[in-house]
């Protein structure tokens, strides 16, 4: 089912965990418009990049989630974020200097340079957190920083 031009809801809802562990990662009717509106700002980040989008992970189920250590708030089981690459563009870390400056203009309300060991990548969430602060921020194993940052 494709939820908009370039993105389908298999592709916002696939997880290896979920296939691994024989966990049913299918969304709730009610979660719906959130994936379509999540589908529609990665068109959105997609035309600003000029390249496609890579969703490495989208909506996890709370068994998927839990399987995959988030945390019980992840914007992930509430259908409004993604993790994304673009390997034509760059590395995540230009994908996320690049949309930093433009969260207002493209719809994101959180974006979130992760980087864990030699593995990064870009979430992305259409929900904008509490703390505005926390808009753009990066995280690793050493902890959070505001704002992208090499690490």
């Amino acid at each position: 089912m494709k939820l908009t031009p370039h993105f389908t809801l298999a592709e916002l809802t696939a997880s290896t965990t979920a296939q691994r562990l024989r966990l049913d990662n299918t969304p709730p009717p009610e979660l719906m418009p959130r994936l379509v509106r999540t589908a529609e700002m990665l068109e959105r980040i997609r035309s600003t990049l000029g390249v496609p989008v890579v969703v490495t992970s989208g909506y996890r189920s709370r068994a998927v989630n839990a399987a995959v250590g988030g945390v019980t708030t992840s914007d992930h089981a509430q259908g409004h974020a993604a993790d994304i690459v673009a390997p034509r563009y760059g590395t995540p870390l230009q994908i996320a200097r690049a949309l930093a400056p433009l969260v207002d203009v493209l719809g994101i309300g959180q974006l979130i340079y992760e980087r864990f060991g030699s593995k990064s990548w870009v979430h992305v969430s259409t929900r904008v957190p509490d703390k505005r602060v926390n808009r753009v921020i990066t995280i690793t194993s050493a902890g959070t920083q505001l704002g992208v940052q090499e690490v």
